[in-house]
């Protein structure tokens, strides 16, 4: 037997891991499992090229409660360590790292996370320890070996008659962290973060019913037995080929990943690089509501199948964070802060290529199967648009895929759409105009008149469509989107030819008088038209700038400063040419003027869904009069 001291020179070391190392003092479960599992896949590396002559045989990891002793053990069997090795590995290097660590983290150790960097995973036992035991047998030789130590400097160094190969760790856990001698919180810890480990971990037994064999008799009893609980799958789907697996193996790993998630995804993208860094994943489009309140955090990070987060920002292009998924990478350390994963220029090439590898996958999509392709996109254009928005390199590629709908629900791609529309939509100045709608209801009368007038209109709804169409226009020479009822059809697509007004100058003067004094301002601006006769004698329109900048505003970014406040403001078009802009301008009666603008003006909000409360209520009683 050899006691000792461990040679530090901070003699409160172990009170600084416990201040020091984590914030999260839950994740010793994770770091000494990981350790457990390194030892065992080196051993099975050491067999495979002939280091080590044993049997590998079906090695596992358990996990084991001792309530009434206060104890945890975590037991394995892989490599095992001989008495050096335990002087060398847990004595002196991951001590001087401890030291190194302090000296240069001391007043920031909490915040930076970067724990990992030093091998001192096995020391976050005495976060929640205040007495730990390792007792290891090495596959080296005969003797194992038992170390103890009590939180101090000081340490026991013994023999011990362990005759199976691998480790033990033996946890007497500190009156603090009792938390960690009950079930429910080791299985929702296992749960959490070794749900995919690579080597099977048992925690406790359950009973399973043995399969009734085919003649059996009516009254056969099934007999049960009890079998190990192995927590985890060792082989999830994404450390498979791609050729591998099935489009059912792909669903049955996302309702592995996500058990309260009722609905299938719409589909997934398998991520499988070697070079030039090591990244294996799957990820899932779910089906996304048409707003960006969409919860994130759903993509799981993992460091060879240890789970790491779920806060991937950074590591995940931002616009893919409203996806679903996992990403594996050896390349990412597993305990970093947010500061130095952004900072860290592996983490930005892996962020680059994801963002290649969606953007490609989504064109092979819609070239193999465009229909189906046309049938998702209205659940998954919130997060390519807002892609487009985001990511320069995703905006390049995204002209092969991005769909633009008409609200006859046909889709074309943006090249498509210019090609179709060039003959009848280019005015007179060269520029080519997109119609668009945002909705086809309040839209309805201006969808109509457009479509009259043989012109295809877009159905644009999502709430970040107004920063889209900024960007395309910039990028677009000639090209303008415009919304169906920012003005009227003719104003919004100009051609050569002019209506003649049939009132003279004088006379339109003296009407835009008359309108001006009883149309509410400033909310609406008079403007007079010579439209076709036929043609409505109101209309309300909302200037495309004004409300593309309010409504950038309010979904944040690319608007002016305080826009999203302000007041709506409308113009009012009258058609000159109207028999009432006639009967208005040559009333004799004013009290009977000013009940025909009324009339019409309510008429026209009516028809743009501005007609409301008060307003409503004085019409429809009005209404009711002239029809009695």
């Amino acid at each position: 037997m050899a006691t000792g001291k461990i040679n530090v020179s901070v003699e409160n070391i172990f009170p600084l891991i416990k201040k020091f190392l984590y914030s999260d003092h839950e994740i010793f479960l994770r770091e000494l499992i990981s350790n457990g599992t390194d030892a065992t896949l080196k051993l099975k590396h050491l067999i495979s090229i002939g280091e080590a002559k044993v049997e590998y045989g079906n090695p596992i990891i358990e996990v084991k409660i001792d309530k009434e002793g206060k104890k945890l053990h975590i037991i394995d069997q892989g490599l095992g360590m001989t008495a050096d090795e335990v002087e060398k590995y847990i004595n002196q290097i991951a001590f001087s790292g401890a030291e190194e660590f302090l000296e240069k983290y001391k007043d920031s150790a909490k915040d930076s996370g970067i724990i990992g960097h030093f091998g001192l995973g096995f020391y976050s036992a005495f976060m929640v320890a205040e007495k730990v035991e390792i007792i290891t047998k090495s596959y080296k030789e005969e003797t194992a070996a038992h170390w103890i130590c009590d939180g101090s400097p000081d340490f026991t160094l013994e023999f011990s008659d362990k005759t199976t190969r691998g480790t033990e760790i033996i946890l007497h856990i500190a009156e603090d962290s009792l938390e960690f001698l009950e079930e429910n919180r080791i299985s929702t810890l296992l749960n959490k973060y070794n749900k995919f480990m690579p080597v099977p971990i048992k925690f406790g037994t359950k009973t399973e019913t043995l399969p009734k064999p085919a003649d059996a008799a009516e009254d056969f009893v099934a007999e049960e037995v009890e079998v190990d609980h192995i927590i985890n799958n060792p082989n999830p789907a994404w450390t498979k080929a791609p050729t591998e697996l099935k489009d059912e193996d792909y669903k049955e790993f996302y309702r592995e990943l996500y058990p309260m998630q009722f609905e299938d995804p719409l589909f997934h993208i398998h991520l499988n690089v070697d070079y030039p860094f090591n990244l294996t994943g799957i990820l899932y489009f779910p089906k996304m509501a048409a707003d960006l309140q969409i919860q994130k955090d759903k993509i799981q990070l993992y460091q060879n199948q240890v789970y790491v987060t779920d806060n991937v920002e950074g590591i995940v292009p931002e616009f893919l964070t409203m996806l679903k998924g996992v990403i594996d990478s050896p390349d990412i350390p597993l305990n970093v802060s947010r500061s130095y994963l952004q900072a860290d220029g592996a983490v930005k090439k892996i962020s680059n290529y994801i963002t290649r590898k969606v953007a490609d996958k989504l064109k092979s999509l819609f070239t193999e199967n465009r229909e189906d392709f046309e049938k998702k996109w209205n659940d998954i254009k919130i997060v390519l648009e807002y892609g487009m928005l985001s990511e320069p390199k995703f905006y390049e590629k995204a002209g092969a895929f991005a769909l633009y709908p008409t609200i006859n629900g046909t889709f074309f791609t943006l090249e498509e759409l210019k090609e179709k529309v060039k003959e009848s939509q280019t005015d007179k100045d060269g520029k080519l105009v997109i119609l668009y709608a945002s909705n086809k209801e309040a839209q309805h009368s201006y969808i109509e008149t457009a479509n009259e007038k043989g012109y295809e209109v877009l159905l644009l709804d999502s709430p970040i469509i107004s920063h889209l169409i900024q960007k395309l226009e910039a990028d677009n020479e000639k090209l303008t989107f415009v919304r169906v009822d920012a003005d009227h059809i003719d104003n919004l697509i100009k051609k050569d030819e002019n209506t003649i007004s049939k009132l003279s100058e004088t006379e339109q003067e003296s009407l835009k008088t008359v309108l001006e004094t009883l149309v509410p301002q400033p909310t609406y601006n008079v403007q007079l038209q010579a439209m076709d006769s036929q043609s409505a004698p109101f209309i309300i329109t909302q200037p495309e700038f004004m409300r593309r900048m309010k409504e950038m505003s309010q979904s944040g970014g690319g608007g002016m400063f305080g826009m999203g406040n302000m007041p709506e403001m409308y113009n009012l078009v009258v058609n000159t040419n109207s028999d009432l802009a006639n009967t208005i301008l040559n009333a004799s009666d004013k009290t009977h003027q000013e009940h025909l603008v009324k009339q019409a003006l309510d008429l026209a909000k009516l028809s743009q869904n501005l007609l409301k409360g008060e307003d409503l209520t004085a019409f429809v009683k009005r209404s009711f009069e002239l029809v009695k």
